[in-house]
């Protein structure tokens, strides 16, 4: 479903990313972790088409994200690690945009709105505009647009951001369900526990290289410590990635 082939993306003379590899299959839910500045957000932007890599051919079911940019756009969700709506249009409003924008005809997207508004508990301000929406709000708002249109693979950076327990519940849920239903999630993310409680695999990211890649029993086997959790584990390799580089 999610392939990168050899990936390099650099700024002037800054590799952000350097020679990424990875294949991600359909139904499986992966996080991508790492410190600030290891490459992530810059992984994610050449996913969803919003940067070209500068080396290297970036895949969604099978379409290239330059070559074919509006095919693979048509199988991808994304939500950004920041809210981003129109703040006079209401949430309604702001998902018909959306429908539009995918080509929807106009009863399956009213069906899909009706749908998307229930699940993330919107429908009491479905008319308030936007720019009265708390965070969280808008970043069940930004979650429902991205589903709006039954996309293959959802691509999240950061998605707990701002959702209070309930909201964060609900929306573990809503990956775990979709999920299950064959969806393909890659989800960059900070929130180690999270990870630990619900990717298939993780790959941990350092200084734009892929330092690790599997799930966390092999993590536990590579660094012969079978007794540490992931934020212990993810810790460990961070810190022996930076002795090495200097």
């Amino acid at each position: 479903m999610i392939e990168f082939d050899h990936v390099t993306r650099e700024y002037g003379t800054k590799i952000a990313v350097s020679d990424l590899s990875l294949s991600i299959p359909r139904g499986e839910l992966f996080a991508l972790l790492g410190p600030n500045g290891a490459g992530k957000t810059t992984t994610i932007k050449m996913l969803v088409g919003l940067l070209r890599p500068s080396r290297g051919n970036v895949r969604v079911c099978g379409f290239d994200s330059v070559k074919d940019p509006r095919l693979s756009h048509l199988h991808t969700g994304y939500v950004p690690d920041e809210p981003c709506l129109y703040d006079k249009l209401t949430g309604r409003e702001f998902l018909w945009f959306i429908a539009d924008m995918f080509g929807l005809a106009r009863h399956s997207a009213e069906e899909r709105i009706a749908r998307e508004m229930h699940s993330f508990e919107l429908e009491e301000f479905a008319d308030d505009l936007a720019e009265s929406y708390s965070l969280g709000m808008k970043q069940r708002l930004v979650f429902a647009s991205a589903l709006l249109h039954d996309p293959d693979v959802l691509v999240l950076d950061e998605p707990m951001v701002g959702l209070d327990p309930r909201s964060t519940r609900l929306v573990k849920d809503l990956l775990e369900r979709r999920v299950h239903e064959g969806m393909t999630v890659f989800m960059s993310t900070h929130t180690l526990a999270m990870a630990e409680e619900m990717a298939d695999r993780v790959g941990i990211m350092d200084r734009g290289k892929l330092r690790f890649l599997g799930t966390l029993d092999q993590l536990r086997d590579q660094m012969s410590l079978q007794t540490m959790n992931l934020e212990q584990l993810y810790l460990q390799l961070t810190s022996s990635s930076e002795s090495r580089s200097r």
